[in-house]
């Protein structure tokens, strides 16, 4: 009994250290940076793939499927956001693809990168980057840096009138700045803890169903990849307008 508890502890432990590089706070998770670059050039040369064979006359599968997602951000751009800019739809698309083709690495049994890769010596392997906090912040920030953008070029100095008397008026404006500065700094939090709570969460479940014997895995195992499919689309589009509307809100003035 404490022999299979121990194998079926460091199994799961296996399974959720990364491939590392470096030590200390410099320590980099290569095995989260390399799937997110795949991935993302993946997008890339499937986008650039249909563009390159773009027909507007009868118009292939493959092309109606991608119009179909870029008229989709287009449209949940133009609900949500309230200003003019050229770069926040395409934002939007980049987000919304990269994201979910990220998530769609944990629907890969757990055991097939690990063992192959395990061929040339890598020990540990997670396949899903969203399931690192280090990625999911890292893009949250990338968005928080571009809010911080948008409230100092589109408002101006209305910025510094707005951070003095919202919401309790001139005379109150230390709990102003103070409630201003917490309202800004959840944005980054709110985004990078939601996507990787509900990533590792999956992750995880799946690694609890390959404990199972071979014979057991099978029906939870479809049952929650079926389940799972809906939450990796969810979350991407989840990060996706939460993106626009803090964009949209720092366009705004109250």
């Amino acid at each position: 009994m404490t022999t299979e508890t121990l194998t079926t502890a460091g199994y799961i432990q296996h399974h959720l250290n990364h491939l590392t590089a470096g030590n200390g706070f410099w320590t980099l998770n290569v095995d989260a940076i390399a799937v997110s670059v795949v991935t993302g050039l993946i997008i890339v040369g499937l986008l650039r793939f249909v563009a390159s064979k773009m027909r507007v006359g009868v118009p292939g599968k493959f092309q109606n499927f991608v119009e179909i997602i870029i008229e989709f951000v287009q449209n949940s751009v133009n609900e949500t956001y309230h200003g003019k800019s050229k770069l926040i739809a395409p934002l939007a698309l980049t987000i919304f693809l990269w994201i979910f083709v990220m998530n769609v690495m944990d629907l890969i049994p757990v055991d097939i990168l690990p063992r192959f890769l395990g061929l040339f010596g890598v020990t540990h392997f997670k396949a899903v980057p969203t399931a690192d906090p280090n990625t999911t912040f890292a893009m949250s920030l990338s968005v928080f840096v571009l809010i911080i953008f948008y409230n100092f070029t589109i408002k101006g100095i209305h910025l510094g009138k707005e951070l003095l008397t919202v919401p309790f008026g001139p005379w109150l404006f230390p709990f102003n700045i103070l409630f201003r500065l917490i309202e800004e700094f959840v944005k980054p939090f709110s985004l990078a803890l939601r996507l990787f709570g509900n990533m590792f969460a999956g992750e995880l479940i799946f690694i609890l169903i390959a404990v199972l014997p071979w014979w057991a895995q099978w029906m939870p195992g479809g049952i929650w990849a079926i389940f799972h499919i809906l939450i990796i689309s969810i979350q991407a589009f989840i990060f996706m307008m939460l993106t626009i509307v803090y964009l949209s809100m720092a366009h705004d003035t109250h």
